[in-house]
């Protein structure tokens, strides 16, 4: 496998390097079903791979320089030079992977988790991201937000000499999945997104004394009751709730 060291500084390009990396990441894109769309397939390292997996690819790079290549050394793959951020994804079910540019994480994961269609994400970003995204160490109010609808997972940790050229810190492998059955429907979600920022951003000490100061005032003891029952030990925060129990309290208390 052939690979690049001359990744662009504007473009955010630390080429992936790490054969067992590369492996573990196609690994995850073949259980997926359909098209893949790769997130700036830069040099090819990940490209080479998943068009060998049989699936029709589709290749979106920002650097002309590296769209060209990539057509010329991937026919089967389909590439389009533009911005990730620009492109409409394919109407029908497909996976996504990418290597990200780490300054533009949250950007592409906020256009990810708006869109329709896609079932699979297998994404390489920064370590801190990929753990907070995955609720390790407690939920974020951004995950929070979207764990009705989809579940993120943690898959490792990769180091920063896994890539050239070599970032300042270690990076994640991510992977999120779009729920076949959402706890939540879909003409909800701002309503819900609503509600797990107040509870995040509302006044207490701990989740009763929050939840209760959420809810309505007739279903505060109600609120405190709820909150003693979900098995939390402490002073538990919004950080400390599930999925399930996110909308449970939402459909209660909202």
């Amino acid at each position: 496998m052939s690979t690049h060291r001359g990744g662009r500084h504007e473009h955010g390009q630390n080429f992936l390097t790490d054969r067992e990396v590369v492996g573990t990441v196609v690994d995850l894109a073949r259980l997926s079903t359909g098209p893949i769309v790769e997130i700036g397939p830069g040099a090819g390292a990940l490209t080479v791979p998943l068009a060998g997996l049989g699936s029709p690819l589709i290749a979106v790079e920002i650097d002309e320089r590296y769209a060209h290549r990539v057509r010329r050394t991937v026919p089967p793959a389909s590439v389009v030079h533009g911005d990730f951020l620009h492109y409409r994804l394919p109407g029908q079910p497909h996976a996504v992977v990418g290597n990200l540019p780490f300054h533009l994480t949250t950007a592409v994961l906020r256009k990810l988790l708006h869109a329709p269609h896609w079932t699979d994400a297998v994404l390489i970003v920064q370590w801190e991201v990929a753990r907070r995204r995955a609720g390790v160490g407690g939920t974020t109010m951004m995950t929070a937000q979207w764990l009705p609808w989809y579940e993120f997972r943690l898959v490792r940790r990769i180091p920063a000499t896994a890539f050239a050229p070599r970032p300042s810190v270690d990076a994640g492998l991510l992977t999120i999945t779009r729920r076949l059955a959402p706890l939540l429907v879909d003409g909800r979600r701002r309503e819900y997104a609503a509600f797990v920022h107040a509870v995040f951003t509302g006044p207490g000490h701990g989740l009763p004394e929050i939840l209760a100061g959420v809810a309505r005032r007739h279903r505060r003891a109600e609120a405190r009751r709820w909150a003693a029952g979900r098995g939390l030990r402490g002073t538990p925060l919004p950080r400390d709730l599930r999925g399930e129990d996110w909308v449970d309290a939402f459909e209660r208390f909202a």
